[in-house]
C-alpha cells in the first residue's frame, strides 16, 4: 500500500529571531496538522535560539548567509535550493523576501504565496514609490498575497494596486491556554527582580525588539513624564521592558538621566513571556508601525488593558474605550495622560482587559488562525 507524501511548505523569511511574524511563523507551523503538512524554513540570512520553539524535529532550517547590500550570488544559492526541495509551496514574507517569488517560479514551485505583515522599518507609511512598483512587478509571480490587517489589505488594493482577488486577508492567532490571566495562586514578585515591586505597585509593561520601529523610547518617556508630572506615583508605578536590540543604550542613558534606573526593569529577551505578563498592570504597544502585533493578543488573552498607538492594524485589535486606549505615535504626553487613566481607576482596568479577553476568545484564537490556513494551502494542492 502505497503511502501518501504529505505537500512540503516552503516559508522564506530574512531571519529567523525573536519577532511578531517569526512568532506567527513558529505558530503556523507547530499548530497546523503534523499529519497533513511538511515544513521547511528558509533565512535569507542567519537563524537563532529561537529555533528552539519549533515542536517537531522534522523541520529543517536552511540559513544563506546574505551578505550586506546586494548579494546577486544569494540569487542563485536559493533557486539551487528551491529545485533540490522541491516544494508545493512557497510562501514568502514582507519585502526582504518578496523576490523569492521569481526564483520560486523559475525552480518550477507550482504555488507561491506571500505574506505582508508589516511595511518596511525604512517604508512606516508605505508610500516608497520603489517599493510599491517592485511588489507591482512581482506580483506576476505571485498567486496570492497575504495581508496581516485590513489596514494592509487596503494599502495593496488602493495605494500598491494588486488585484482583489489576488488578496487573501488573514488575522494571527493567539494560544488562549498558555497566554491567560494572572493566576491568584502564585506571587507576583518572583517574576520579577527582588525588591523592584511591592504590593502596592502598578506594572506597566511592553514585549517588542528594542529597535526604533517599535519606539519604547516614547514608552520610557511617558513613564518619565508620570513621575514628573505626579511626584506620589514615583514609588508606586514600575515599568518592564521584554525584549532586547539597538535602543537599550538609548534607553539605559535616558533613565540614568532622570534617576530612574532602578524602577524600571530591562528585562532582554526572554522564554518565559507567558508567565511575566500576566504579572503586568498594564500593557503598552508605542509602534510606529505595524501589521497585527502577537504581543497585542497576548497581552489581551492575559486580560490587560491595552494601549496602543493609532497606526497599521492595531485599532483592528484594540477597541478604543472598550478594551483598552489608542494613543497617536511618538507622543509620550498624551500617553503618559492614557497611563494615568488606568493608574487611577482599577475598574477601568479591570473591565477593559476582561473584555480584551473575550474578544481574543471570540475572534483572534489559534483555532482560527489555524483553520484560516489550512483553508488557504488547500485550495492550492488540489
Amino acid at each position: 500500500m502505497s503511502v501518501v507524501k504529505r505537500p512540503l511548505i516552503v516559508h522564506i523569511i530574512y531571519r529567523l529571531q525573536v519577532g511578531g511574524l517569526e512568532n506567527g511563523l513558529v505558530n503556523i507551523i507547530n499548530y497546523l496538522p503534523h499529519d497533513k503538512y511538511r515544513h521547511a524554513i528558509v533565512c535569507l540570512t542567519t537563524s537563532s535560539g529561537f529555533a528552539k520553539r519549533i515542536n517537531y524535529d522534522d523541520v529543517e532550517i536552511y540559513e544563506l548567509h546574505k551578505k550586506e547590500g546586494k548579494d546577486v550570488g544569494l540569487y542563485f544559492r536559493l533557486w539551487k535550493l528551491l529545485r533540490q526541495l522541491k516544494p508545493d509551496i512557497v510562501h514568502s514574507r514582507n519585502i526582504a523576501t518578496i523576490e523569492s517569488s521569481m526564483l520560486a517560479y523559475f525552480a518550477g514551485v507550482q504555488t507561491r504565496i506571500h505574506g505582508e505583515h508589516g511595511r518596511d522599518i525604512y517604508d512606516v507609511k508605505g508610500d516608497n514609490l520603489k517599493y510599491q512598483r517592485l511588489r507591482r512587478m512581482l506580483s506576476l509571480f505571485i498567486h496570492c498575497f497575504v495581508p496581516m490587517s485590513q489596514d494592509l489589505k487596503s494599502w495593496l488594493i488602493n495605494e500598491v494596486r494588486i488585484p482583489p482577488g489576488k488578496i487573501h486577508q488573514l488575522y494571527n492567532g493567539v494560544d488562549i491556554s498558555r497566554f491567560k490571566p494572572f493566576d491568584i495562586q502564585y506571587n507576583k514578585g518572583q517574576r520579577f527582580p527582588p525588591n523592584f515591586i511591592s504590593d502596592d505597585s502598578i506594572i506597566i509593561g511592553t514585549v517588542g525588539r528594542l529597535e526604533p520601529i517599535k519606539d519604547q523610547l516614547t514608552l520610557v518617556k511617558a513613564f518619565l513624564e508620570l513621575q514628573q508630572e505626579y511626584p506620589d506615583l514615583r514609588g508606586k508605578i514600575r515599568l518592564v521592558l521584554l525584549g532586547d536590540g539597538s535602543l537599550r543604550s538609548d534607553i539605559e542613558h535616558l533613565l540614568s538621566s532622570a534617576g530612574s534606573t532602578d524602577e524600571v526593569w530591562l528585562a532582554g529577551n526572554r522564554d518565559d513571556v507567558a508567565e511575566i505578563l500576566p504579572a503586568l498592570d498594564i500593557f503598552v504597544l508605542p509602534s510606529l508601525g505595524e501589521g497585527i502585533s502577537n504581543t497585542i493578543l497576548e497581552a489581551m488573552a492575559c486580560q490587560l488593558p491595552v494601549i496602543a498607538t493609532d497606526v497599521g492594524g492595531n485599532a483592528e485589535l484594540v477597541l478604543d474605550g472598550l478594551t483598552g486606549m489608542l494613543v497617536p505615535s511618538n507622543e509620550p504626553v498624551k500617553m503618559a495622560k492614557a497611563l494615568y487613566h488606568y493608574i487611577d481607576d482599577s475598574e477601568l482596568r479591570d473591565r477593559h482587559g476582561l473584555a480584551g479577553r473575550k474578544r481574543v476568545e471570540e475572534y483572534f484564537s489559534i483555532e482560527s488562525m489555524v483553520e484560516n490556513y489550512s483553508k488557504l494551502y488547500a485550495q492550492y494542492l488540489i
